[in-house]
């Protein structure tokens, strides 16, 4: 009967496990900014969008989040896409998406916005630098 029981418990620790690669199928690509939307100015307490287009690289990529950074008024922004794993992906030339964050005002002065535009050839980041001052 213990040998029946043993043999059971076997079995059915057998077949719950999975052989299938559970791995994620993509991985996270920071894409640049090619232009942004915003306000001239904004009012303290007021809630603003913005818009940022970038260029989407192939049809394996889908937007995911803003890569958002705030420190004091300086605010870092870029892209962050999914990038599927797949033989099927084309290349794409010019397909020019936008993605739009709300920004609330919390605080006096300007804020200066720092959008990622990619590398240079030297490898040093370069920004698309906007500067929005706060009016009482």
């Amino acid at each position: 009967m213990k040998k029946l029981i043993i043999f059971c418990l076997a079995l059915v620790a057998l077949s719950s496990c999975s052989i299938k690669d559970d791995t994620p199928n993509y991985g996270l690509v920071i894409l640049p900014v090619e232009s942004v939307e915003i306000p001239n100015s904004f009012n303290l307490g007021g809630e603003y969008p913005i818009t940022v287009s970038y260029l989407k690289p192939s049809t394996c990529n889908a937007f995911k989040e803003f890569y958002y950074l705030e420190h004091n008024n300086e605010i870092t922004v870029a892209v962050i896409d999914y990038e599927f794993h797949g033989s099927n992906c084309q290349i794409l030339e010019n397909e020019l998406l936008e993605a739009t964050f709300n920004f609330k005002v919390t605080s006096n002065g300007s804020y200066i916005f720092k959008f990622w535009q990619g590398e240079d050839v030297n490898g040093e980041d370069q920004y698309l630098i906007i500067e929005v001052p706060v009016i009482n």
